[in-house]
């Protein structure tokens, strides 16, 4: 019978996610709309076409944002970590609550920025 001898315990935890709150900023405002008229356009005349474009750029099926309660906050968010941008859920909610179409244009902007 062979007996297996540990002489070293592992040491900790080793922890492979970036940082919890980011560490950066978004690329532009959230009313920097007008900085790209490409995504602009797109929003304000084809907001379903935006939406299923941001999803699949940010590797999500283009029909989350629709079928999923709260999707398009999970979406921002996803884009937030992906970008290891600075902020929170409680941040993304006011965001696509208050300025929708601003923070639509705005994740746009930011998935051209990250190159996706």
């Amino acid at each position: 019978m062979n007996t297996i001898v540990v002489n070293q315990q592992p040491v900790g935890r080793q922890m492979l996610i970036g940082p919890v709150h980011g560490h950066r900023d978004w690329d532009s405002g959230i009313c920097a709309c007008f900085s790209d008229c490409n995504s602009l356009i797109m929003t304000y005349c084809c907001l379903a076409c935006a939406i299923c474009n941001i999803s699949i750029r940010a590797g999500e099926c283009m029909f989350m944002p629709w079928c999923v309660p709260g999707g398009l906050i999970a979406l921002r968010a996803r884009i937030r970590t992906l970008g290891g941008i600075e902020g929170s859920i409680c941040s993304d909610c006011m965001a696509m609550s208050c300025f929708p179409l601003c923070a639509i244009c705005q994740m746009q902007r930011e998935l051209e920025a990250m190159g996706l």
